[in-house]
């Protein structure tokens, strides 16, 4: 069965992370096309009209529409998609409840670009190259 290209939303509202996750997706040859929101609002508008992705990439730190507002979201329509919380919070009640509301991973941003780089090789690797995710739904 031949693999269509893996999609990956970013919901990322720092426009310096963003362009670190770009370029450390580009360093580890992790070519999937990215749709990137700025704030929860947008992910959500992207997620109504969309949910065909490979991953989600989740800051919670978000405008408008935090985070754990966008998994609640997300997971209100779908629990097929991984959804890895990506955030510089390491505090106990937001990975608590990240899980809660069924994030599949919780990793905290490495500060270090080299860290930052092994990190997002390892997620692309595991995510979407290793982990076996459901089929996608038919449209009939």
């Amino acid at each position: 069965m031949p693999k269509s290209k893996k999609r990956i939303l970013l919901v990322e509202d720092n426009p310096d992370d963003r362009e670190l996750m770009r370029v450390a997706l580009e360093e580890n040859r992790l070519v999937n096309e990215v749709l990137v929101a700025k704030d929860g609002e947008e992910a959500i508008e992207i997620l109504e009209g969309d949910e065909d992705f490979a991953l989600i990439l989740l800051d919670l730190q978000l405008p408008k529409i935090n985070g754990h507002e966008v998994l609640r979201f997300i997971r209100s329509r779908t629990r097929r998609v991984p959804v890895v919380v990506l955030t510089s919070s390491d505090e106990d009640r937001d990975i608590v409840e990240s899980y809660d509301l069924g994030a599949n991973s919780y990793v905290r941003k490495p500060v270090a670009f080299d860290e930052f780089l092994e990190a997002t090789r390892q997620l692309g690797m595991y995510w979407l190259l290793l982990n076996s995710g459901p089929p996608a739904r038919s449209s009939g």
